[in-house]
Parts: structure tokens; C-alpha cells; sequence
């Protein structure tokens, strides 16, 4: 379609899952796009079904320095970046009672911390060559509350937060700020956790009003829309792409009479 012919964009954790969904959007789309990751072998082979159009780095995005210096690098060595998605992760899973003040704060150095030092190099760049947009990979977790999942869903909803702050620091300069809240979606990673117990990717499925778990690629629709000039009045926004999830209001049904 080429939606983003000549146009260059950086994905983090762009390995698998939503990011590569996300990294595959817009190389079909006629972008030029730059991902990175933790894991060299995974990476290499992201870049290898994504084509000469992609490339990799890397990094772990804990590393504020290595994430600015890349941000600067994307820009010297393409002369433009048109396309930020933080979508590097991290999920904690415990009780508020067994969870550690590292273990809590890790959650926001990964989830929230890297959005924030990648927005801001993305943002001064953006700025100069004359405007750019940002997507910020947020979570369900950020909207509702759920159990043992405290220390993930502060970091989410924070970084929704922060997502219209930054839209209204942008807005003059022509750099657009949103964010996606996807709820339970397919990745290889969710499925193997939902798998290690029987019957539950079904129970999960059946909990969602549309009756069934995400795919990366719808995700990835709405965050490449968000990114494109059809979009070019939009910023500040949280959009949710979860089956209907966060619409619903589930109560207990009547006493039987």
C-alpha cells in the first residue's frame, strides 16, 4: 500500500510477537525500519523474514545510554526518523505482599522508563526534521486492575500517562503522541504462559466479548493507522484493541429464585 514509502522507523523488542507484527506492518508498507532486542539469534531471524528493509541492534532497553545513542544512530545513518513504537516489555506476576521494591521498579525501568528516554530523543529529532509520531505499546493491565499483576499494570497505565503528556508537548511541533492498550493477545510468549494450564487460553478466550484472544496483526493494524497521515489529527489518545474487554462490565448473575 506504501503508507510509509521513504519513511523510517525504529521498533523495540521487535523480535516476535506485537513488535514483529508491528516491524512487518510497516516494511509492507514501504518503510524502512530498525528493531532491537535482547536476543541476537531471534533478531537475525526477524530480519531475515522481514527483508533488506529491516535491520537490528542489539540491546537491552534498560540501557538508557545505548537507547539514546541508538535513537541518534537510526537517525545519522538514514538522515531521518519518521516512526517510534516502544513496545520492549516487561511482565511481573506476584502478589503486592511478595513483591519486592526491584522487582516493582524493574517493571517501570522496561516499561515505562525506556518509553520515556526513547520518546524524548525521538521527540528532538522528530522536531528538527519537521514532525514525526510515536506509538506507545501500552496494556488492558493500564485501564483495569487485575490480581498479581500490580507492579505491570502501574507501569502501563503510567505510561499511558505519560503518552498524552507527551502529545501535548509534541502537538506544536508536529509530533503526534499515542498509545495502544491491547488486551490478551496471541503471542508466542502469552500462549505458553496460558498453556502451562489446562484448558485456560479457552477459560480467557471465553472471558472476552468477542470470544476469543487477539493476533498480533490486529494490533499491529492499529498502531500502523496511528503512525500514518490518516491519522493526522489524532494525538493524546489511548487506543484499546481487546475484543471489547475494557468496554465490559461484568457483574455476578441474579440469585437463582
Amino acid at each position: 500500500m506504501g503508507r510509509f514509502s521513504g519513511r523510517v522507523g525504529l521498533v523495540t523488542g521487535g523480535s516476535e510477537g506485537i513488535g514483529f507484527a508491528v516491524a512487518e506492518r510497516l516494511v509492507a508498507e514501504g518503510a524502512a525500519v530498525m528493531i532491537c532486542g535482547r536476543r541476537p539469534a531471534a533478531l537475525a531471524d526477524a530480519v531475515r523474514r522481514l527483508g533488506e528493509a529491516a535491520s537490528y541492534r542489539v540491546l537491552n532497553v534498560r540501557d538508557s545510554e545505548g537507547l539514546a545513542a541508538l535513537v541518534a544512530d537510526v537517525f545519522a545513518e538514514r538522515g531521518r526518523l519518521d516512526l517510534l513504537v516502544n513496545n520492549a516489555m516487561h511482565v511481573g506476576w506476584s502478589a503486592i505482599k511478595d513483591t519486592t521494591l526491584s522487582d516493582f521498579r524493574q517493571n517501570f525501568e522496561i516499561n515505562l522508563d525506556a518509553a520515556f528516554v526513547a520518546t524524548r530523543e525521538a521527540m528532538g529529532v522528530m522536531a528538527r526534521q519537521g514532525g514525526g509520531a510515536i506509538v506507545n505499546i501500552a496494556s488492558i493491565n493500564g485501564l483495569l486492575a487485575i490480581d498479581n499483576m500490580a507492579a505491570y499494570s502501574a507501569s502501563k497505565a503510567a505510561l499511558i500517562h505519560f503518552s498524552k503528556c507527551a502529545a501535548t508537548e509534541g502537538a506544536t511541533q508536529n509530533v503526534r503522541v499515542n498509545a495502544v492498550a491491547p488486551g490478551v493477545v496471541a503471542t508466542p510468549s502469552t500462549t505458553k504462559a496460558l498453556g502451562e494450564i489446562p484448558g485456560y487460553v479457552q477459560a480467557v478466550a471465553g472471558g472476552v466479548p468477542m470470544n476469543r484472544l487477539g493476533e498480533p496483526r490486529e494490533v499491529a493494524a492499529a498502531v500502523a493507522f496511528l503512525l500514518s497521515e490518516e491519522a493526522s489529527y489524532i494525538t493524546g489518545v489511548c487506543l484499546s484493541v481487546d475484543g471489547g474487554k475494557a468496554a465490559q462490565l461484568v457483574v455476578p448473575p441474579p440469585p437463582s429464585a
